[in-house]
């Protein structure tokens, strides 16, 4: 008769705050290379997209010709309220800064590698005589 397999043990999950630093440190990436502002800009910023009429005058005539507004810093209120220029002006932004945004996210992640290797010992004393008792499991460094 075939033995039976033990029931692999799971852990519970549990937060991590390096992690939890990781991911707003490539959120804060994204938004300034695609919206051209931080995550709390991006999330709370003004409503200011549209066009504006704008008039030239030379000395022999006037003329007014319509001009971007407020597309430099792009937020939820000017997705909402102007979708086709707010796309428009992300679209034109990750095309200007997708290599810049690419060796970042690079940097990013052999920095939090090479950080969290380097650090095992402190990080793991800080999690067992710090965080354990005061929070608990569920959360960890």
């Amino acid at each position: 008769m075939a033995r039976r397999k033990k029931a692999k043990r799971r852990s519970k999950p549990a937060f991590s705050i390096l992690n939890g630093l990781e991911a707003l440190a490539y959120g804060s990436l994204l938004t300034e290379g695609i919206a051209g502002t931080s995550i709390t800009g991006f999330l709370f910023g003004d409503k200011d997209l549209g066009m504006v009429n704008v008039a030239a005058a030379d000395s022999w005539n006037t003329s007014t010709h319509l001009e971007l507004q407020g597309a430099g810093e792009i937020s939820l209120a000017d997705i909402v309220s102007e979708p086709t220029l707010a796309i428009t002006t992300m679209t034109n932004n990750f095309q200007s800064n997708i290599m810049p945004m690419a060796l970042a996210a690079f940097g990013i992640s052999i920095s939090f590698r090479v950080g969290k290797r380097i650090l095992r010992g402190p990080i793991n004393s800080v999690n067992r005589n710090l965080i354990r008792p005061a929070l608990g499991k569920g959360i960890r460094m």
